[in-house]
């Protein structure tokens, strides 16, 4: 399998970014990768790498990119927030710059990188995304429907919001299927919001699927995080290929 270091250019700068794709001379499957608030980083990188080696070419952007390359911040080699919770000082004005505005312009030219890659099928793309970069994940599926098959995100949000532009208001143009992973644990949202966005999604049409991992802490799909759940985190990757190889295999068959 190859992975390395890339440059995708976009309406605001350069983007530095990973992507990982398997060593058979054979083009497949794009798949896009949102990261969590933490960043690009080794274990993200594991994370592409083995989605990638599953059949896919994985492009994993650093979304902070109009911070600087990454890594954007200093991080430990083992995340615990609650002993640093300086990070998420450093970490939340990056997360409030990406606007549904600056999401539709930057997954823009991912999606358009994807396209243009000789690694990549013809064909719609995968998307999957973690904690923040699951909002985009939802975003992006609405905002180019006829450019994404699948859609999934993890101990994800805020999906509902009082907002104008409220992920949950926009999911009406979705065609993608999406599946998300909620945390049992996670205190960025309730049951309720929960449901809500699921009665939006509903009365939308879009299929989908939402599933709690009870016990499962926010954040329990990354590796590097005390919020890490190994058995979750398998779970996530079966759901997350098993979507992938419904919607993206017809593309190439």
């Amino acid at each position: 399998m190859h992975g390395l270091s890339v440059d995708v250019q976009t309406p605001d700068g350069v983007a530095d970014a990973y992507v990982a794709y398997p060593d058979d001379g054979v083009a497949h499957p794009g798949v896009l990768v949102f990261q969590d608030g933490f960043g690009l980083r080794p274990s993200l990188r594991s994370l592409a790498d083995r989605i990638a080696d599953h059949g896919y070419t994985v492009l994993l952007p650093n979304l902070f990119y109009r911070n600087g390359r990454a890594p954007v911040i200093e991080l430990p080699d083992f995340i615990d927030p609650s002993q640093r919770p300086e990070i998420f000082q450093q970490i939340l004005p990056m997360i409030r710059e990406l606007t549904p505005e600056v999401v539709r312009s930057d997954a823009g030219a991912y999606l358009e990188w994807l396209a243009e890659s000789p690694q990549v099928a013809e064909g719609p793309v995968g998307l999957t995304g973690y904690c923040m970069g699951a909002r985009p994940v939802v975003l992006t599926a609405a905002m180019f429907p006829d450019r994404v098959a699948a859609a999934a995100g993890f101990h994800g949000g805020p999906f509902v919001t009082d907002t104008p532009d409220s992920p949950h208001l926009a999911v009406g143009t979705i065609t993608a299927e999406l599946y998300l992973g909620h945390a049992g644990q996670d205190h960025n949202k309730s049951p309720e919001h929960t449901a809500e966005f699921d009665k939006a999604l509903d009365a939308a049409g879009v299929r989908h699927r939402t599933e709690v991992y009870e016990g499962a802490q926010h954040g329990y799909t990354q590796a590097d995080t005390s919020a890490h759940d190994p058995e979750s985190a398998e779970r996530h990757y079966r759901e997350l290929l098993d979507l992938f190889d419904r919607n993206l295999r017809p593309a190439v068959s």
